[in-house]
């Protein structure tokens, strides 16, 4: 769904479990602020000077001669990213094989002052408000959504140990000193000891997944996106101020060459990209895949839709629509579907168009060329499909989704088309900006059609339906009533644990 002073979940005994963080992002908060008027303007900015993001090696921080130029959503140079080459990317990562892992304890208290310095304080002498900005500027993620992202890192890392023993087999248990294993026991274990991570660049969000890898004692190694480098480079330079060694986590920016050579020398690894990523990893043991959510609604006929339109609309927008957890087809059975498109279009259209550094601001940023290769990207794939908000020409549901600020970039709007069958192509397209795809359903269509979803909100009272959704190997998470496809919470699975990937049970008896 989102870059620290010993923490309130401060290292716990093995058998203790610190106590229940609050969810990162209620349910009931509200997805937009009031539109701002049409001749008011934000407030600028102070600049910040040029970032210089080198890579963060065995040896400490090292610059390239192969630079990247790093841009703003305006165009504007922003900074360089130093590339690191494959000869370097492999002795690095012998360097993670050959370090030795941190006591429990000790990665505990150091994952959690890093979780507080990197939400709050000063790290590599950029505060926590210029990172705020300048990631907004970089990656045109709204400010709000940025600030909910750096709570989810904060959390992920004070919270490391209660999230990773979630996912750890009730009859397991972490070391075989453990007085069961005398009778004989299951022991929770690694199955390797280097973990590498291809970043996605969408939602800063992403990177607190990857720190429970460091609770369980990975030495990891991560590949930043180029479009927005800087919360992991933040991340992992806090990770190391607050205890972790050089040897223990890295930042390593590659071009494409070297990039397969991380995942290579790695034990396991995960990916983060298009359709593409599932293609090409998804039968890989060794590296998990993270490709589209596809995230749906269905409001079967027992329910009304009016009832649930907050729910749809804060579904769609959050995140400015650039989460997998976000919705981006919504399901109506036994009533057509235009009236909740004609609703759900117009809420959408009062959205703002703002910088992404503004305060009201929640939808994405983009340079101007960008945006109009998605708008003509969506036109396209819309084909005959209804428009009721940012469809091509003029007219009702017309005038596109491109909204230029006059610096060079360009809000994206929201889209919402309707439907004429649930099997409609279109019901499969994601695209980085609240775009939605409102069908009708039918119980002859079956469950297959909201199947090859991260998230399910299914809005029903049929236990048999529910019963069925829960059954379908390919929704992966199931929301029951009025809960948006966006909620999460921590020590609650996103795409099954992490820690079913990274580790396994292993039989041991002692004497």
């Amino acid at each position: 769904m989102p870059d620290t002073v010993p923490p309130p979940g401060a290292p716990q005994a093995a058998d203790s479990a610190p106590a229940e963080p609050a969810p990162y992002d209620p349910p009931g908060a509200p997805v937009a602020p009031a539109p701002q008027a049409a001749d008011s303007a934000p407030t600028a900015s102070a600049p910040h000077p040029p970032l210089r993001l080198d890579a963060l090696g065995p040896g400490g921080p090292y610059r390239t001669r192969e630079r990247l130029t790093l841009r703003d959503v305006a165009g504007r140079p922003a900074g360089e990213l130093s590339l690191v080459p494959t000869l370097y990317v492999t002795r690095a990562m012998a360097a993670l094989h050959k370090a030795a892992t941190p006591p429990t304890e000790r990665r505990l208290a150091a994952l959690a002052r890093a979780g507080r310095l990197f939400a709050s304080g000063t790290v590599d002498g950029m505060t926590a408000d210029a990172y705020l900005t300048t990631v907004c500027r970089l990656s045109g993620t709204p400010l709000a959504n940025v600030r909910i992202a750096v709570e989810a890192i904060r959390l992920s890392a004070t919270g490391a140990y209660r999230s990773v023993q979630a996912a750890r087999p009730v009859g397991a248990v972490n070391d075989w000193r453990d007085p069961a294993a005398r009778s004989g026991t299951a022991v929770w274990v690694r199955r390797g000891d280097v973990f590498a991570v291809h970043a996605a660049g969408n939602h800063p969000a992403v990177h607190a997944l990857w720190l429970e890898s460091l609770a369980l004692g990975y030495r990891v190694a991560v590949r930043p996106s180029r479009r927005e480098p800087l919360t992991p480079y933040r991340l992992v330079s806090a990770l190391r101020t607050a205890g972790f060694g050089p040897d223990q986590v890295m930042l390593l920016p590659t071009d494409h060459d070297a990039a397969g050579e991380i995942l290579r020398a790695a034990d396991l690894g995960m990916v983060y990209g298009g359709q593409e990523v599932i293609d090409r990893y998804g039968g890989d043991p060794l590296v998990l895949p993270n490709g589209p959510g596809r995230s749906k609604i269905l409001i079967t006929a027992d329910s009304d839709w009016r009832d649930h339109l907050d729910t749809v609309v804060d579904s769609v927008a959050r995140h400015g629509g650039t989460a997998c957890v976000n919705a981006t087809a919504v399901f109506v059975e036994g009533a057509d579907p235009a009236p909740l498109a004609r609703a759900l279009a117009e809420r959408l259209a009062e959205l703002p168009v703002l910088p992404p550094e503004d305060e009201r601001a929640v939808l994405p940023v983009h340079p101007v060329d960008v945006a109009r290769g998605m708008e003509s990207h969506l036109h396209a794939v819309a084909g005959t499909a209804t428009a009721w908000l940012g469809g091509a020409g003029q007219g009702p549901g017309g005038g596109g989704v491109v909204a230029e600020l006059g610096d060079g970039s360009a809000v994206l709007r929201p889209a919402v088309h309707q439907l004429d069958s649930p099997h409609a192509a279109q019901a499969r397209v994601e695209l980085p900006f609240p775009c939605v795809w409102v069908a009708p359903w039918t119980r002859e269509a079956g469950v297959e059609v909201l199947g090859d979803s991260l998230v399910l909100t299914a809005i029903t009272e049929d236990e048999e339906l529910l019963d069925a959704l829960l059954a379908e190997p390919s929704i992966r998470n199931l929301y029951i009533g009025d809960h948006p496809t966006h909620w999460i919470a921590p020590g609650i699975p996103h795409d099954a644990y992490l820690g079913e990937f990274l580790m396994r049970s292993k039989a041991v008896i002692r004497g």
